[in-house]
């Protein structure tokens, strides 16, 4: 029988307790330390955004060029998330997140002193590396501690605070760049590695991880090889289509967002405040709203909230890809931060609750930073056609926002629905070879698609 751990997700929500007392002080600590080691990820990585073309100017290389070292650091990702998932997986989540919080911090810093583009290119890569660890190990933690009411509302709240840190980006790139310029804006990046002395020192393991490491020691069931256990049969469909949702709201994310600063600077001529202010207007705005999708996918479902984002993204995406009218695309641009722009927000609670704990790390990490590597290709391939093939951003931004929606859509009607799923100590390794009792398989294992 699946086994809930005590005060860490209870199975049965207590109605004339407020959602908000359920969780004790540890689980709160948990919550705070993933949601600011997210914002602080999304800070260092975002900044490069605003500063492609003033590297490219310095060291006499196409903008095109630059935005392919976007596409190296989320393959490299890729790499981070993967290891630390399973790390995660085999020793406990909070070691591997203080860890990519350091990494990335570093590998930043260090990347402000580069003498030539080469050198550039390289730190960002290794940067990668410690910014894909942070996202699953983050989203483990804090949905593992988590009760299972209002899990939909504090993952999607988790994922907002990638928002909050774009706009932090963007808010010291408007204030600090004509003074500090680009590799200053780097170095601040250093600030994130204080957030380990509050993890080391006030953040507990989830209970429900030690639980199912102890049950997999003494029933002889350890998981060596999580990353294969994902392509078994009892998985191979869920990870699948896992794959396939986080690659096709990631296009979209990357096509609302990581070419706009560029879009602005080079066909309008902005400047560093006319850019940031509507960069951090759309992500000030995802992040106040991200909170009604938490709750309807409480209430209604991970999918069908999900679904509606994608389908009202599509609807505001010519509002301001198809004008030339600067106010317009400024209107457009921030109203679409909740929709096709909030698209991840339900990443981090859907991944979670759609694999067993003994993989759940390494399941986070690999679907979501499988999705970045894909997604990658969209900021290069988008700036070759605007600048090189001299199209111009808008259009080859539309097809790509509308492409990847319609996508998402295509995905979730062909995944689980978890809404309500609580999350379980037991293992689960060995459903994956012989069949197992229906009610135990209700609890954990992954909803049949």
């Amino acid at each position: 029988m699946a086994v809930a751990v005590a005060g860490a997700n209870p199975s049965v929500a207590n109605p004339s307790v407020a959602w908000w007392r359920e969780p004790t002080k540890d689980n709160w600590f948990a919550w705070i330390a993933a949601a600011l080691g997210w914002m602080l990820d999304a800070f260092d990585y975002t900044i490069f955004l605003f500063v492609m073309v003033p590297i490219a100017q310095e060291f006499g290389v196409s903008v095109t060029a630059v935005a392919a070292v976007l596409t190296v650091t989320t393959w490299m990702r890729l790499v981070g998330a993967t290891g630390a998932g399973w790390l995660a997986d085999r020793v406990g989540r909070k070691g591997p997140l203080m860890l990519s919080i350091l990494w990335f911090s570093i590998c930043n810093f260090i990347a402000g002193f580069s003498p030539n583009f080469a050198f550039l290119f390289i730190v960002r890569a290794i940067l990668g590396i410690g910014m894909g660890a942070e996202w699953p190990v983050g989203a483990s933690l804090a949905m593992e501690s988590w009760p299972a009411r209002s899990r939909g509302l504090m993952g999607a709240l988790l994922q907002g605070f990638f928002p909050i840190g774009f706009a932090l980006a963007s808010l010291a790139y408007g204030l600090l760049f004509d003074a500090i310029g680009w590799r200053g804006l780097l170095w601040v990046c250093l600030l994130p590695a204080l957030l380990c002395v509050f993890i080391r020192y006030f953040v507990k393991e989830p209970e429900v991880w030690v639980e199912n490491r102890k049950r997999q020691r003494e029933e002889k069931q350890e998981v060596s090889a999580p990353l294969l256990e994902l392509f078994r049969p009892a998985l191979l469909a869920n990870t699948l289509s896992a794959c396939w949702w986080t690659t096709s709201f990631l296009v979209v994310y990357y096509a609302v967002y990581y070419l706009f600063a560029a879009w602005m600077q080079t066909e309008f001529k902005l400047g560093p405040a006319a850019v940031a202010t509507p960069v951090m207007l759309s992500n000030l705005l995802a992040f106040s709203v991200c909170w009604a999708w938490g709750a309807l996918a409480d209430r209604f479902g991970r999918r069908w909230s999900n679904i509606l984002q994608a389908v009202i993204g599509c609807a505001i995406a010519p509002v301001y890809l198809l004008t030339n009218d600067i106010t317009w695309i400024f209107i457009g641009f921030v109203l679409q931060g909740p929709f096709a722009g909030g698209l991840p927000a339900l990443a981090p609670v859907y991944l979670s609750e759609r694999f067993p704990t003994e993989v759940r790390s390494t399941a986070n990490g690999f679907c979501y930073h499988l999705g970045t590597v894909i997604a990658g290709i969209v900021p290069p391939i988008v700036a070759y056609l605007a600048i090189e093939r001299h199209m111009g951003f808008a259009l080859p931004l539309l097809v790509t926002t509308w492409a990847g929606s319609l996508s998402v859509i295509a995905a979730l009607l062909f995944s689980p629905e978890t809404k309500g799923k609580v999350l379980t100590s037991e293992p689960v390794r060995e459903r994956h070879y012989a069949p197992a009792p229906r009610r135990a398989l209700a609890a954990e294992a992954p909803t049949s698609i």
